[in-house]
Parts: C-alpha cells; sequence; structure tokens
C-alpha cells in the first residue's frame, strides 16, 4: 500500500477511456488501497485508477466520513439539477461550478467481485458522477459553460503546475488484451 503519484491536466491517461475490469485479484486490492491511500493523503473527495496512470474501470471516494470504492461503474442520473463548485486532484487549485445530477444510483463491484448498488445525492451524487467522467475521459472542465471553461483554461495556463513533467506510465499488472498501455 502506497501513495502514487498523481496525474496532472494534460497527461494523456486522463483523456483515455479506461478498460473494464475483469479480473479480482489480489492486485486489484492493493490498487484499491493505493488509491484510498492516495486520495486520503491529498484531502480529496475521489479519485480514479487512471489518475494514478491505471486506465482500469475503478475509483474510490471519502465523503461525510465514508471511504469507499467501485469498480466498472454505471450510473442512473435523476433529473433533477444541482449546481455547485467543483474541483479535481489532477487540476489543482482550481474549483468552478459544475452541473450535476442531484441524485445519483450507482452500480458495480467491490474489489472481490461482488455487485454493490451505491445511492447518493448532493456531494456523494457529485462525487460518483465526477469520477466516472475520469473513466471515460472526461473532466470537470468539460462540462463548464463555455465562458466558465475559457476561464478555467486560462487559469490552468497560468498555473505553476502547469507542464509540468509527468511521471512515467505504469504498465498494468491486469491483462489488457491488447489494450491500453
Amino acid at each position: 500500500m502506497a501513495v502514487q503519484p498523481i496525474r496532472l491536466f494534460g497527461d494523456p491517461i486522463l483523456r483515455r477511456p479506461a478498460l473494464e475490469v475483469v479480473t479480482f485479484d489480489k492486485e486489484l486490492r492493493t490498487l484499491v488501497q493505493d488509491l484510498t491511500d492516495t486520495m486520503v493523503e491529498a484531502s480529496g473527495a475521489g479519485l480514479a485508477a487512471p489518475q494514478i496512470g491505471v486506465g482500469l474501470r475503478l475509483f474510490t471516494w471519502h465523503v461525510d466520513g465514508e471511504i469507499g470504492h467501485l469498480i466498472n461503474p454505471s450510473l442512473d442520473l435523476s433529473d433533477e439539477i444541482q449546481d455547485g463548485p467543483e474541483g479535481c486532484l489532477s487540476l489543482p487549485e482550481l474549483t468552478y461550478d459544475c452541473r450535476r445530477a442531484l441524485n445519483v444510483v450507482a452500480t458495480g463491484f467491490n474489489m472481490h467481485g461482488d455487485p454493490v448498488k451505491v445511492e447518493g445525492s448532493e456531494l456523494l451524487a457529485r462525487a460518483l458522477q465526477h469520477e466516472t467522467d475520469h473513466l471515460d475521459g472526461v473532466l470537470f472542465i468539460d462540462r463548464l459553460d463555455p465562458d466558465a471553461r475559457k476561464a478555467a483554461m486560462r487559469e490552468i495556463r497560468e498555473s505553476e503546475w502547469f507542464g509540468l513533467d509527468q511521471p512515467t506510465v505504469k504498465v498494468s499488472p491486469h491483462a489488457t488484451n491488447g489494450f491500453g498501455f
């Protein structure tokens, strides 16, 4: 179990759709623990595997004192909308209001391959949507209105971290069947 470097905006893995997890083994459980340790150390509300360089459909969350994880998530979104501040560990110190569904029912699996259902509203719903977006190569700034997105991109370009060398890509310990890296 170890804290891993978090990939920053500009790293290509953040824009690639992640692969479905097909093997529920010790390596996957280690990955879940690494994600959790990294998220907690960074004081994040969530962290997706691509954010630490692993292109698999898996994320963790830490909302209202609850820590959890979800593998191969599928979301059922409410029609009711919330608009509120959102940030991302891959976009340090950047926060913008983003529209999301107010309520979410997420289904998937835990690290042992058991089916899981998570129902969330407000902040948990936001985190579940945000992290699932990461698995599809979507960042929260992609969901901003054009003026806010333009302001966010300007802020990113002016940040101290923009353009820093990225960590080397890690090879997934899971079979990728010729996909991924």
